[in-house]
Order: structure tokens, then sequence, then C-alpha cells
């Protein structure tokens, strides 16, 4: 990886309180020695971009199909999120005691899924002891279980106690003539926990009276003494169909709904939430008997995703640094856990001067598990090798289960909680900043996610003040912002990007726009070079002229083979054009050759000209030719061509590649020359001796030479 003078972390000062000291930092470059900034390698930069985005808009960036999910509406009867009441009701919490309607229970037993194997068990241990506590993750069905259990011990009517009741309290709750009682999500902690003793109390008083209690606690509840019984759940498959059982009375019509690609789709995954399955089979007998069309069936599972995160950042019961971290998360999925935990206690520090500007952030170092945050989050951890620039290094990662999760979660952050802006805002601004590649793409990345949300606010909060800034490193991570923007659908983006190309356009601005064409130029070629060529008319100096050819090199140095026949075709135009136009031709051609991997641009000609269409071919060898005729870069062209002969030595599919190139470039004996003087002066890479297949390629030159080929006649130069 190739890192710019003054690369380092970022700093994460504490009393950095001051958004227009902030603005003003980020504005003049004030914070580093601008003397130092120069633009890193664009080929080096491309390869991080492409490297560090998440798999979410990797595939949007460099060609292939959207991953991500889309905002829509959902119609119909579905039901979703912990707010709504539901049948299956998952993780619901009763916030104050009552009687459960009894054919609420009645519903439940219909669409219930796994009694026999998995509650039944369980009937017998509370028969005996009276007192049950059940513990389990959020969402896996607890209280549908518990309700299920005192069901099949006709403990009728059922109360709900409310779940901030203290342990030592319970006693007091159950009185009256319930014979079943049930406390979801008992509150605990260090000051009330629950103990063995609190609840032999209540045991005696339900033996009494021929009742029964169930308490349900999460994985996480503080408990001592306790022999809590573990629930393990249903499968989500398991519950989608119990409830569409329930719901579709035609087994053949039931059979038909499973059979959809949609169907089929939500069944192949383990990770959803058993209330989504429920809500999912809900959606298809809604589209069985007509009330959602198909169209609509497609946006239930973003939908889903969508109540999960409203429900997240609406909700008090979720805490600022989870929300944090959910943000961090967002920014960084399918990186390193490390590292989006490290950003998001940043963020964290960020919310807290928000939220209390007289107070001085406390970030906890120790107290955070792992486990707990990445179940809120509904992510998972697995191992990956991450690149870095002293090679692959096997990390632990994170990533949301539901790929849309990230997107979800800036959109709504950034539309929905305005007050969250300025944190958020100081947070990415010292992303940009940071001195590892994967966090500043990270930054830009984040930055494009919020411009497809809102795009005024986000140019005019982030990306415009990255590209008028004095680095160079904060406008590159505009135009990658940009780039990813435009990749992923946000509005307006080569209109921007032009008219940072035009003549009155600030230079940083300008800059930034002929970097973010090298990248989103394969998906709009013809504009991208005609852009790039209007900066070159109005360049304003030779470095500003290198770096508009060096985008043009990266358009034709394309994985796209298509890509890079339009982008040759553009450049051949060029060549015949104004002298700026041929200027620009010539030198992104020279440093493509020289800069593209893997010989691409030899192997291309090769294959072109052993091809039944040869027109590639014939413009290759026609920019090649011109651009060995011109003094103001034979010299580089040269260099290029010894580069691939350095390849060849010991490479025999390289001498092949060059031995079917070279003849093609020699018209008069002034050519010849050229190329045998290149050849019989080359050394090895390190000195020495010239490389042996120098000599038989100009062996290869002398073969091939006829009078018709150094004749010195002109070689008409079409562009058809």
């Amino acid at each position: 990886m190739s890192e710019q003078p003054g690369d380092k972390q970022a700093d994460w000062p504490p009393n950095d309180t001051d958004p227009a000291a902030d603005r003003q930092e980020q504005a003049n470059g004030e914070h580093t020695d601008t003397e130092e900034d120069r633009p890193q390698d664009p080929w080096a930069a491309r390869r991080e971009l492409y490297e560090h985005v998440p798999a979410a808009v990797s595939g949007s960036l460099i060609g292939g199909d959207q991953t991500g999910v889309s905002g829509g509406s959902v119609a119909g009867d579905v039901v979703m999120g912990t707010k709504v009441e539901h049948h299956y009701r998952f993780g619901v919490t009763t916030r104050t005691s009552g009687i459960i309607p009894s054919g609420e229970i009645d519903d439940l037993a219909l669409v219930f899924a796994g009694y026999e194997e998995l509650v039944h068990p369980l009937r017998e241990r509370l028969c005996e002891e009276r007192v049950l506590v059940l513990s389990g993750a959020p969402f896996t069905g607890r209280r549908s279980a518990a309700l299920m259990l005192l069901r099949s011990l006709d403990a009728a009517p059922v109360r709900a106690v409310d779940p901030n009741t203290r342990p030592t309290a319970l006693m007091d709750e159950v009185t009256g003539k319930s014979l079943g009682y049930l406390v979801c999500d008992l509150v605990t902690d260090r000051e009330k926990p629950l103990r063995d003793i609190d609840l032999w109390a209540v045991r005696d008083a339900l033996r009494e009276k021929g009742a029964y209690l169930v308490v349900t606690v999460d994985l996480f509840a503080n408990l001592q003494g306790v022999d809590a019984a573990e629930w393990r759940p249903p499968s989500p498959q398991a519950v989608l169909r119990s409830h569409l059982h329930a719901r579709v009375l035609d087994p053949r019509k039931e059979s038909e709904l499973l059979a959809l690609p949609l169907s089929r789709e939500f069944l192949d995954r383990d990770d959803h939430q058993l209330r989504e399955a429920a809500a999912f089979a809900e959606a298809l007998a809604a589209h069985a008997d007509g009330t959602i069309t198909y169209e609509e069936l497609k946006e239930v599972v973003p939908g889903l995703v969508r109540e999960q995160v409203e429900e997240w950042f609406a909700d008090d019961e979720t805490l600022l640094r989870d929300k944090a971290f959910l943000i961090s998360l967002a920014a960084f999925d399918e990186a390193a856990y490390a590292l989006t935990a490290e950003l998001s206690d940043a963020l964290w520090s960020e919310f807290q001067r928000t939220e209390d500007a007289g107070r001085e952030p406390r970030v906890g170092i120790f107290g955070t598990s792992i486990t707990k945050r990445l179940r809120l989050s509904r992510a998972v951890e697995y191992s990956k090798e991450e690149h870095t620039e002293w090679g692959p290094v096997r990390q632990r990662m994170a990533r949301f289960q539901e790929p849309g999760t990230a997107r979800e979660i800036l959109r709504e952050v950034w539309t929905s909680h305005p007050s969250a802006r300025p944190a958020l805002l100081k947070w990415l601004r010292r992303l940009a900043q940071d001195g590892r590649p994967l966090v500043r793409t990270r930054a830009a990345v984040t930055a494009a996610l919020l411009a497809k949300t809102d795009l005024a606010s986000a140019m005019a909060l982030l990306i415009e003040g990255w590209a008028k800034s004095k680095l160079y490193r904060d406008c590159l991570v505009a135009a990658n912002a940009l780039a990813t923007a435009h990749a992923i659908e946000a509005p307006n983006i080569p209109q921007i990007l032009r008219s940072w190309c035009d003549e009155d356009a600030e230079p940083r601005h300008r800059w930034t726009a002929v970097r973010a064409y090298a990248l989103v130029g394969p998906r709009m070629p013809d504009e991208a070079l005609e852009a790039l060529a209007e900066a070159a008319r109005t360049e304003g100096d030779e470095q500003e002229a290198e770096h508009i050819a060096e985008s043009a090199a990266l358009l034709l140095s394309d994985e796209s083979a298509q890509v890079r026949s339009r982008v040759l075709r553009g450049l051949l135009e060029l060549l015949q054009e104004e002298p700026s136009g041929r200027r620009l031709a010539l030198r992104a051609f020279v440093l493509a050759c020289a800069r593209a991997d893997s010989r691409l641009l030899l192997r291309w000609y090769t294959e072109a000209a052993t091809s039944g269409t040869s027109e590639d071919a014939q413009r290759l060898a026609l920019l090649w030719k011109a651009a060995l005729g011109d003094l103001r870069y034979t010299a580089d062209a040269l260099k290029a061509l010894a580069g691939w002969v350095w390849e060849a030595d010991g490479d025999p599919q390289a001498e092949r590649e060059l031995a079917v190139l070279l003849p093609k470039l020699v018209d008069s004996t002034e050519d010849r020359k050229r190329l045998d003087h290149m050849l019989g002066r080359l050394r090895g890479r390190r000195g020495g001796d010239p490389p042996a297949v120098a000599g038989r390629l100009v062996a290869v030159l002398r073969s091939a030479a006829a009078p018709s080929a150094i004749t010195g006649r002109e070689v008409p130069m079409t562009t058809e």
C-alpha cells in the first residue's frame, strides 16, 4: 500500500468541542504541513479503494450487481417490530400488570412451532417446581414458550407482571385468582439480582393455590443461585411454516407459496429473527389472498430491516454507547471488530459532548462484551485476511447479518435524528484524516451513503469541504466519496463532476473531479474522457496535466475490455484534435503501458491481433507509433517497452507477445533503428549483461523487416 508523507493515526483530543474550529481546520489544512502533502499514486489509491470498500458497495463500484437493499414500502397486514402487537410478540415487555386475554393465547397455540420437542420437556419441571426461569437471547420466542407452558398446565387466567418489579417483591405479585403468572424480561442488575431465596418464597405461595410462575430473562441477567432453563428456540424455517400453515388452509397453495423464489431465499438463511419469520409468513398469506402484490412482497425483508433500525434508535433502552457502536459498524461493516469498537468509542465521546457540552466525555475502558454487542447489532463475527501495506493479516471481523442494515442505519441517523449530525460530521472528518487507508476509505464510503440519502446536505457539510481542502489527501477522500456515490446511484453526481472540470472551477475541485473520473469512468467512458479532455484544455500547469493523463490512463487500463475499447477509440480521436488533446492522448497511453498491471496493454494487443476483429490492435499500434515518433514521449515510450522486455526475460508468454507487437511498430528504417538501439543498449534490471531475450527480439525485428516496411511510407491514422 502506498501511504502519503505524514500519514499517522488520527488524534482524538478530549477537549476539541468547537465545531467552527473543526471546520476551519478542515478547510484550511492548518493541522498538517501542506508542503509535505502530495497526491497519492493513483494506481495505489484505486487499489486501496477497491480493497477496503464493503462487499455491499464493491459490486456496484467495480461494476458488478448491487448487493444492498433499497428502500420501499410494505403493504398489507404485515406486522413488524417489537413495539407492535403480534401473535408471537417476541421480546415485548409488559409495562403494567394485567390479565393476558385468553383468545390471544389460543391464537398463539395455533401458530406456535416446536411445542413437542422444545416446550413439552419443560412442562414436568414447571409442574414440580411451580417456578421456572427461562433464559435465552432476545427475539427467540421466550415469552411465547412461557405462555405455552402455562397453557399446557391449564394455568388460567395468566397475569402478566411488570418486568421492573424488584425480585424481592415478586411475592406480592402472585396474589389474586390467577393460576398463571408471567414476568417477561425481568430487569436485574448488581443492585437487584434475582436470587434463589426470592423464588423459594414465591414457590410456597404458588403451591398453596395451585398456581405457576414463569420468568423470562436474557442471557446477561444477574442471577444468584438460580438454576435457569436454557431456551433453545425453533428455527426460523419452522416458525415460517407453522404460521403459514395456520393462515393458508389449502395445502397446494401453501406449497406454491413456499416454492416462490423469495420464500426459498428466506428459508435458505438461518439468521432471521423468529418475529421476522412470522411477519414474512403473514405477508405470504396476504399475497395468497391478493392483498399484496409480488412486488410488494419483495419489500417485506427490507421493511423488516428498516423496522429494526428505527427501533434501535428510537428506543431509549438502546444505550448511547450501543448506538455509537451500531453507527460505527455501519461505517466499518466487514472490517476488523477491534477497529470498529475503537472508533465507536470515539463517536460515543462526540455524542456525549452533544448531549452535555458542560461535561467531559467518559469512555469506559472495560465492561463491554463482544458477544452482547454483536447480538444486539444482529452481527456475526468471523475470521478473514485483511490487506495491509505489510501484506495480508488475519483479523477478527464483524459484519451485519443482513447486508442492507448498514445503509438503513446511516439513513435513519442522518434523516431522522438531526441532533446527531454535529457529532457524526466531526467523527467523519477525523476519520478522513486517519493514517490508515481503510479508515479513510470508509469515511468516503459513509459520505457516499449519506449523499444517496440527502445529497445536498452531504455535499455542503462533508464532500465539498474535503474537495476544496489544501490537502490532496482530503481531496482524494472527496473523489472516492463521489465515485462511490455514483456507483450506488446517488443523484446528479455526473453533473457535479462535469461542473468541477469547467474553466471557472476551483483548482482543487477540478483535481477532485479528475480523480473521481478515473473511478466512475468505466460506467460512462465517453463522458469521462470528454470531461478529462475539457479539463486538459484549461490545465494550469504541467503537474495538473499529468494528473489528468493519469486518470485517462486508469480508464484505458480498466478490467473491462469494452470500456478499454471505447476509451482507446476516444484517445485516437483526441490524437487528431488540438494540441492539448494530442498531449492527453499520448501521455495517457504511455502511462497506461508503463503502469497497468500484468502487461495489460501488451496482452490486449496480442489478443486483438490474433482474433477475428483487429480494430483494437490497429488502434493500439497507431498510438504506439505516434508516441515513439513524438520527441516529447519517445523516451517514456521506449522505457515502457523496456519494462516489458525485462518481464519477458524468463517469461516465454511475454516474449511471444512482444514478438507479435514489435514488428508492427516498424514503418520505416528510423523506426527499426530506434527499437534496435533500445534493445541493444538494454541492460539487466540490476545492471550487468543485457537480457538474452533482447537479442532474440532484435532477431525477430530484423527477420520481419521487408522493403515495404522500411520505405518511410506514412500509415494513415484512422479512427474507423
